[in-house]
């Protein structure tokens, strides 16, 4: 029988990225604020806030303004991120999901994330903020 031998391929980490990213850089990661030096008082509003910092890999909108966040908790540690796509094939599904996890657990009063994707209701452009429409205007992208 033959082997195949395949190349090892070293993995380099941008200079610019979070400890915890390890496979890619996407949706302006690079413009995430530094972690919080206390944990908010209203943890899920925190958690809301910090989620504005996740942005879209295909447009720089954020995620709640989007309208892909349908809700979020926080409990003893972790917060729980209910969340949809765009369609049920959107090729961006693993980095959104890799984004927001990485984001939140870079803050010390986040243990861990949970995520639940919600298909009911189905996203629709109507989702989108006042805000993330404003924005998408000024891309010349109409909602």
């Amino acid at each position: 029988m033959t082997t195949l031998s395949l190349p090892v391929v070293e993995r380099r980490r941008h200079a610019g990225l979070p400890p915890a990213v390890t496979s890619h850089m996407s949706g302006g990661r690079d413009q995430w604020s530094p972690p919080l030096k206390e944990a908010p008082v209203d943890t899920v509003q925190g958690t809301w806030d910090l989620l504005q910092e996740v942005l879209d890999p295909e447009i720089p909108i954020s995620l709640p303004e989007l309208g892909l966040i349908y809700g979020v908790e926080f409990d003893d540690g972790v917060a729980r991120i209910e969340l949809t796509f765009t369609a049920t094939a959107c090729p961006c599904m693993e980095f959104i999901r890799e984004d927001i996890t990485d984001r939140l657990e870079s803050e010390h009063w986040i243990d861990s994330v949970e995520l639940t994707e919600v298909w009911s209701p189905p996203w629709t452009s109507d989702r989108i903020t006042p805000e993330g429409r404003a924005k998408l205007k000024k891309l010349g992208v109409s909602a």
